[in-house]
C-alpha cells in the first residue's frame, strides 16, 4: 500500500483521500479512527469550559439528567446528550448501560460478574459494571 502526503498552501483546505479497490470494514474503520482524532467536545468544570478529545474520554455517564465524562483524572460535564455521544463515539465507544458509554482503547480487562454482568477494568483504574443485554455486544466487539 503506497502512502502519499502532499504539503499545500494555507488558503486550501486540508483533506484525506483514501483510495482503495474495495471500501470493507478495515478501510471504514481507517476512516472513523482519523475522524474520530479530530473530534474534540466542550467540557464543563468548575465555571471554567475546556476542550476535550474525544480519544481522551474514557467513559460517558448520565446521572439525574446530566452527562458527564470521565477522563484520566478529571470529570467534566458536557451537554450532549448520551445517544449523540454514542454515534459520535461509533466504532470507538460502546454502550455498556442504559446509562454509559465506555472507550474500548481504555478498557484494562473484563471480567464476569454476578448474575450474567461484567466489570471492565479500565487503564486509570476505574471499574464499571457492564450490564448483561450488552455482554454479548463486548463480546463481539473484543473478538471473544
Amino acid at each position: 500500500m503506497k502512502v502519499s502526503i502532499e504539503e499545500i498552501s494555507k488558503d486550501q483546505e486540508e483533506e484525506i483521500r483514501i483510495r482503495c479497490h474495495e471500501a470493507n470494514n478495515e478501510i471504514y474503520k481507517i476512516a472513523n479512527k482519523i475522524k474520530n482524532e479530530t473530534v474534540t467536545l466542550i467540557g464543563y468544570l468548575n465555571d471554567r469550559i475546556y476542550r476535550i478529545k474525544l480519544t481522551d474520554f474514557y467513559y460517558f455517564e448520565a446521572i439525574d439528567g446530566k452527562v458527564f465524562v470521565y477522563c484520566k483524572d478529571q470529570v467534566f460535564e458536557v451537554k450532549q446528550k448520551l445517544y449523540e455521544l454514542e454515534e459520535m463515539c461509533k466504532g470507538k465507544g460502546f454502550r455498556a448501560s442504559k446509562s454509559t458509554i465506555l472507550n474500548l482503547a481504555k478498557i484494562a480487562s473484563v471480567s464476569p460478574s454476578i448474575s450474567g454482568r461484567f466489570v471492565a477494568v479500565l487503564d486509570n483504574g476505574e471499574r464499571v459494571v457492564i450490564s448483561r443485554q450488552y455482554v454479548p455486544v463486548l463480546k463481539k466487539m473484543l473478538g471473544l
